[in-house]
């Protein structure tokens, strides 16, 4: 082999690697990855789409070494290959951001439509803490609550929001998080929230961003299963 051939070859998986992101909804499993292992059923649910497509996505994401596998009774349950994988995915978001202009404009028209608020920054959480009643909401499923989440956050599921809001203070301000920035759960837990009288804002950024800047979390149900009182 000569230096050429050996250039083609190993820049040709490089290319590879990179074409294993180069779908939107293999992009999308990797970000819901990221808040923990899932079965098929459930990524397809996630992603909205259906659970053929989602398992072609997860063999191509599977050849590439991105992500693992392991059974459990009769089902498959993905993850991702290592921490390196979820680097690379926010290095992605994070060239897109500064690179593409789409990706502001689009992120601003829809959560100033979605919530019409501006988020409240990580810092300015403990203010607000400070000026009055407040319940940190987490809205992702409970696998992913029970994976890692903000330590003192309560889990209420979007999905089970509309049962379980008698469960929230009536005078408390309630901040709700979910995957991230461009996770779409909090906004709407946010107008929800709103249309039933409550006082509610969203945080900025969510779980992965908190872990990823030092600050405190908890993993397992353990207490935030129950509002503070």
């Amino acid at each position: 082999m000569d230096g050429r051939q050996f250039k083609d070859e190993v820049f040709s998986h490089f290319a590879r690697m990179g074409a294993a992101f180069g779908h939107a909804k293999r992009v999308e499993i990797i970000d819901v990855l990221a808040q923990g292992e899932r079965n098929v059923e459930s990524l397809a649910e996630q992603i909205s789409a259906s659970v053929a497509n989602t398992s072609r996505h997860l063999q191509i994401l599977s050849a590439a070494g991105l992500v693992s596998r392991r059974v459990e009774g009769t089902a498959r349950v993905y993850r991702l290959a290592d921490p390196g994988v979820e680097t690379a995915y926010r290095t992605l978001v994070s060239l897109a951001e500064g690179r593409v202009a789409e990706v502001a404009s689009l992120t601003e028209a829809f959560f100033t439509d979605a919530d019409g608020t501006r988020p409240v920054a990580f810092d300015e959480l403990e203010t607000l803490s400070r000026s009055g009643d407040v319940v940190l909401v987490d809205v992702r499923p409970a696998s992913e609550f029970a994976a890692g989440h903000v330590d003192g956050a309560l889990n209420i599921p979007l999905a089970d929001l509309s049962v379980r809001m008698s469960e929230l203070p009536d005078d408390a301000t309630v901040v709700a998080y979910c995957r991230g920035p461009y996770c779409v759960m909090a906004a709407t837990a946010v107008t929800r929230l709103r249309d039933s009288g409550r006082s509610a804002v969203r945080l900025e950024g969510g779980y992965p961003q908190w872990r990823d800047a030092g600050l405190p979390v908890a993993d397992g149900p353990g207490a935030a299963e129950e509002p503070p009182a």
